[in-house]
């Protein structure tokens, strides 16, 4: 069959165009209190003129200019409340065509703050997108009044909803910031502070002619970097980001009363005091960089008082052009601060004991520090770790729970720390104690993620018995299955008791626990045939009892009835596998004999071998596609073999990619295998795909194996001396590992793929690693070499697809291409 080069949207063939117009399921929030649901509805697929609104792509960010937030940004569509034990949710008012984000709760539990975006397009919730109406360019889509807020500006917008009352109303015109960084916080005394917009006149103006060159210098210093994208390139480029960065923070009350608070800055973040006496504000300032993203740009935080008054200078840390690839490496400096949840205003904060370098060895790799307001004392040594320092659970001065980890030894320490008592002075060792080791990889051993709840000021702390206990809530991955738990823990002891655990045929897990003995838990529940819905779970009462809080139902009822099995096999060195298969419903494997079948890839790294062959996805799960999810073959009498474990192992000092395309080649081959001997699949009707780094896995079996009649390659990367500094799990560089670089790189065994491949790329990718210009390269050495194969380019995607047109469009790509060449039609 031969593809026509055609320039419009192909639609892809029944059922599947009409289930990607199928509502989606709403997000569901609970209050603080936990008596309010709040549902919000998820948009479906959005009309690609979304995508072609302004964008502006500076310091690795990518900003809308005419609303002045984030450019292509995900939002929900509606939003509807109700009390818990009410079946029926009532509709907010709102605007036509709201984009809703920034959603937060007052500390009080009686409000919910959030945004409103305001864009000169219509929303996907229109019935015919902008192209549809003839609609086309970016002068002609601003010019559309649809969705404008009601003074006719685009922009963002604050809004509340009272809760009690169902009413929502804004509190400013369109005039906040969220070019990056925190938008909106409250305050305990239910007012919020903002950052708007300060800036009055135009963008600044490229030069019609070039001043000069652009010259950047490096004199011998040692400064490597990923490949980032979106990064500045010029002058302007360094005016357009101090123009779109710089706000204002503002006081607002639930009257829409504004007070400003500070002067003019390029705010990055700014979070209140757990007692909202002060802001810990952080700004970015020069000098700029061409090299890195803004994330590694100058900042400086200081505390401010509600007067805008700064009362203490936590940090200001230079340009961070120079941290090492090693993953396990970081800025130097105090790079990390918060508030203490537990306290009314103690700042704690992170700095690097070995300058921020993993390579260099040192006894303790970084130190926590505290300083509780006026700011005035010296800071206190709270906790020195061994590893680098991963995360903080505040509890009380009893209790917190903290972590510390490598991810070279991929090694996780957990501990219990208790706030209140000093650190020895003598040893300059924190009061604290191992609570568990582990390797992070290691599912079966996962203790669980402690529960917090809301604690005396508002914010997330450590659950706590009335024994003092903590709870730990698990995901439960074991050899006989996937079951989350809930667990009480006794710090003292290490003693374990199971409080809660999901039925047999289920996938449910806590979403909350009501009070401190864990006798009343919000559970959601799903099974492989029913969609996740949430439960009130009560053991104060004899026998527990459940009772259905949401009732939503299946919005693809077609894969009711579709099979689906987790499945083991075994590679060649002994090592076990496993994978989700799926076959269409009714399906007789006696009767119907093998079916074409796609395997869909994508591998990880692992320092143990014990970790490689655990199984870790959930067979209970109700899983329904979505966007372009290659769950859609099934109904066009494909099988499929979803995310096969394809572990690339180095134990110890081996390095995993040293041996990167045996794994990868043996662990395809135990799949075919399997697939084959079952009698789902024959050898010369199997495809092999990936998205990302499952395309670039896509493209190296196709060079490698027979093992493949077809491949589909996503959005991935091909030439790994275009990503000279790291990729994927890779910490070498490019002139450390220079042969494994190029032998894992499927473009210098370009001469060898000898399937046919589809090659589909976002032509906006902004992921680092994944230029176009990898799948570009690539199809241009397959067709000078006389390979098969065929590229499409998105106009406006980026890494993941997401307009109607473009996805439609892929889908209707995979289906051509596998019906071509593994159904023969």
């Amino acid at each position: 069959m031969a593809f026509p080069a055609q320039d419009t949207w192909q639609t892809p063939p029944e059922p599947i165009a009409s289930m990607l117009e199928a509502p989606k399921l709403p997000v569901v929030a609970f209050s603080p209190n936990s008596e309010w649901i709040v549902e919000l509805s998820q948009s479906t697929l959005i009309p690609i003129a979304e995508l072609t609104l302004p964008k502006v792509a500076l310091a690795g960010i990518q900003i809308n200019p005419d609303t002045w937030g984030p450019a292509k940004a995900g939002y929900y569509s509606a939003i509807a409340i109700r009390r818990r034990e009410e079946k029926t949710a009532r509709p907010v008012a709102l605007p036509p065509t709201p984009r809703i984000r920034n959603l937060s709760w007052s500390k009080c539990g009686q409000y919910l703050s959030f945004t409103l975006t305001h864009t000169g397009i219509a929303s996907v919730n229109e019935e015919k997108s902008s192209t549809e109406k003839g609609e086309t360019g970016k002068s002609e889509i601003g010019k559309s009044e649809t969705g404008k807020s009601e003074t006719g500006k685009s922009g963002i917008s604050l809004w509340v909803l009272d809760i009690e009352s169902g009413d929502a109303r804004s509190l400013t015109g369109p005039i906040l910031n969220a070019t990056n960084g925190s938008v909106v916080q409250w305050l305990p005394d239910n007012t919020l502070v903002c950052k708007v917009r300060t800036q009055e006149g135009p963008a600044p103006s490229a030069p019609a002619l070039p001043v000069g060159p652009i010259i950047e210098e490096n004199l011998g210093r040692v400064a490597p970097a990923r490949t980032y994208t979106n990064l500045l390139e010029n002058p302007h480029d360094e005016a357009l980001l101090e123009y779109y960065l710089t706000a204002q923070l503002v006081r607002v009350t639930l009257t829409g009363e504004q007070t400003p608070l500070t002067d003019a800055g390029l705010f990055r973040s700014f979070s209140p005091s757990p007692n909202g006496q002060w802001l810990k504000v952080v700004t970015t300032h020069r000098p700029f960089s061409y090299q890195v993203p803004l994330g590694r740009f100058p900042r400086r935080t200081e505390i401010l008082n509600l007067r805008g008054e700064s009362v203490y200078t936590l940090a200001d840390l230079p340009l961070a052009e120079e941290i090492s690839i090693n993953f396990d490496s970081v800025r130097e400096g105090r790079r990390t601060s918060g508030w203490r949840a537990d306290q009314p205003a103690t700042l704690y904060w992170i700095e690097a004991l070995d300058g921020g370098d993993a390579d260099v060895e040192s006894e303790y790799r970084d130190c926590v520090y505290t300083l509780a307001a006026p700011f005035t004392d010296e800071p206190s040594v709270f906790w020195k770790t061994a590893l680098r320092y991963n995360s903080l659970v505040w509890g009380s001065d009893s209790v917190a729970i903290a972590y510390e980890a490598m991810y070279n030894t991929r090694q996780l320490r957990m501990w219990w720390l208790a706030p209140g008592e000093a650190a020895d002075s003598a040893s300059e060792k924190p009061a604290a104690k191992l609570l568990q080791e582990r390797n992070f990889q290691d599912a079966y051993s996962s203790p669980g993620e402690p529960v917090t709840t809301r604690g005396e000021y508002g914010w997330q702390t450590l659950l706590l018995s009335s024994q003092g206990d903590i709870y730990l809530n698990g995901r439960g991955a074991s050899a006989g299955g996937v079951y989350p738990f809930l667990d009480r823990f006794n710090l003292a002891s290490g003693q374990k008791t199971r409080v809660w655990q999901s039925p047999e045929g289920t996938f449910s897990r806590v979403g909350r626990v009501l009070d401190a003995e864990a006798e009343q838990l919000i559970i959601r529940s799903q099974t492989k045939t029913e969609p996740g819905n949430y439960w009130l779970y009560d053991a104060q009462v004899t026998p527990a009892t459940e009772t259905p809080l949401t009732h939503f139902s299946d919005p693809l009822p077609w894969y009711k009835d579709i099979h689906k099995e987790i499945v083991r096999y075994t590679r060649a060195d002994g090592l076990e596998l496993s994978a989700t298969l799926y076959l269409p419903p009714n399906y007789n494997l006696e009767q119907d004999g093998p079916l074409p079948t796609l395997l869909w890839v994508y591998p990880e790294e692992h320092k143990s071998r014990e970790t490689a062959s655990q199984v870790t996805n959930a067979e209970n799960t109700f899983g329904r596609p979505s966007r372009a999810s290659v769950m859609f073959l099934l109904t066009q009498g494909y099988a499929l073999l979803s995310g096969p474990s394809m572990p690339i192992v180095g134990e110890d000092d081996t390095e995993p990619n040293d041996t990167y395309l045996e794994q990868l080649i043996d662990s395809a081959t135990a799949a075919v295998n399997y697939l084959v001997e079952r009698g789902v699949s024959q050898r010369d009707r199997l495809a092999i795909g990936g998205h990302s780094y499952g395309a670039f896995t896509t493209a190296n079996l196709l060079a490698y194996t027979d093992l493949f009649a077809a491949g589909i390659a996503r959005s991935g990367a091909y030439n790994r001396s275009l990503t000279p500094f790291g990729f994927q799990g890779e910490q070498r560089n490019y002139w450390d590992a220079t042969d494994t670089y190029n032998r894992m790189s499927p473009f210098t065994s370009a001469d060898k793929i000898n399937y046919p491949l589809l090659l589909i790329h976002g032509a906006a990718d902004n992921n680092s690693g994944t230029y176009p210009i990898q799948s570009e390269r690539l199809y241009e050495a397959m067709k000078g070499l006389g390979g098969t194969v065929r590229f499409v380019s998105l106009p406006y995607e980026e890494h993941g697809y997401r307009s109607r047109e473009a996805v439609g469009h892929v889908l209707w790509e995979m289906v051509q291409w596998l019906d071509t060449y593994l159904k023969g039609l």
